[in-house]
């Protein structure tokens, strides 16, 4: 299960409580504040604390630029001309702290984002749960022939089964192996900091995440983009979904500009302004390697 009964009845008594403050608060994001909402099948996305809002970006925004942003007369605009123009440092006034339940292998592609504080859990000190990430079948494929880091066909029938029996055992043996090591039952059991080494990369870990709000964007556009693992993608998603209520001005222009958005190469604008003029162009014609092309093509959508 995602949260144990105890993680609830902490999460139900932090949410039972009110305080009085002078800061700015945010309605959606005050009803998002301790709810656990649950991402692949143990896992889960949950806020402990924020700060800032859209007007802490452009207050920001003006005390830094001063008469440079006069001409944007309301926040929207000027947070739309920050977002498009990639000023990004008046987006770092605004702060978030998730907690977040994940297996090990998907906090090793998230911990690739550097610019964040993490406080994780640790199997030095404590027991990790009986808990493993195991895919739905539909989500088991064959590796990509076109993409190293991608996955292609879905696995099916007999061999989609046997994959997941495996994952199945091995975690399970993993998992009783190591409870037998640690184990104290009449003997000195090995010490958990070497036990843990025995378990599998699909355990599930859990871990505290603060990072401001241009450094968070700079996540969700490459974790939310279609091409993210679809196992970090969820929780990339979630947290989307949080980041709208919270902050939805700048939510809309990071949709606009960096989600639904596209950043062609000098090469690119060349070839878009020759197929404007009616000129055909091949990837031969256009300078690009086949990789570039097949991306170019993708944005222009021929």
């Amino acid at each position: 299960m995602p949260i144990s009964p105890d993680q609830q009845a902490e999460i139900d008594d932090q949410r039972a409580q009110s305080h009085t403050t002078r800061r700015a608060t945010v309605p959606g994001m005050e009803e998002h504040l301790y709810t656990a909402y649950p991402v692949l099948d143990h896992g889960f996305v949950r806020v402990i604390d924020y700060m800032g809002d859209d007007s802490a970006i452009t207050q920001a925004a003006r005390v830094s630029y001063g008469r440079g942003t006069k001409a944007v007369s309301n926040d929207e605009g000027l947070i739309r001309y920050l977002m498009r123009h990639w000023h990004s440092t008046p987006f770092e006034m605004c702060e978030v702290k998730l907690h977040v339940k994940l297996p090990v292998f998907v906090a090793r592609q998230w911990i690739r984002h550097r610019t964040a504080n993490v406080n994780e859990y640790s199997a030095r000190y404590s027991i990790l749960d009986r808990e493993f990430y195991i895919p739905s079948a539909e989500d088991l494929a064959a590796q990509s022939v076109v993409n190293n880091q991608g996955r292609g066909e879905a696995l099916t029938g007999e061999e989609a089964a046997r994959v997941l029996d495996w994952l199945r055992d091995d975690a399970t043996r993993s998992y009783d192996h190591y409870e037998a090591m640690i184990s104290q039952d009449g003997q000195q059991g090995l010490a958990r900091e070497l036990a843990r080494m025995n378990l599998p990369a699909n355990i599930y870990t859990q871990w505290y995440w603060k990072v401001d709000l241009h450094n968070l964007f700079h996540f969700l556009r490459l974790r939310a983009d279609a091409h993210a693992q679809m196992e970090i993608r969820v929780y990339a998603d979630k947290i989307c979904e949080i980041v709208k209520d919270w902050v939805p001005l700048s939510y809309g222009a990071f949709e606009d500009y960096r989600l639904g958005g596209a950043q062609l190469s000098g090469k690119g604008v060349e070839c878009l302004r020759r197929m404007l003029k009616g000129e055909e162009v091949t990837q031969e014609t256009s300078g690009m390697s086949k990789g570039e092309w097949r991306e170019f093509m993708g944005v222009v959508g021929q």
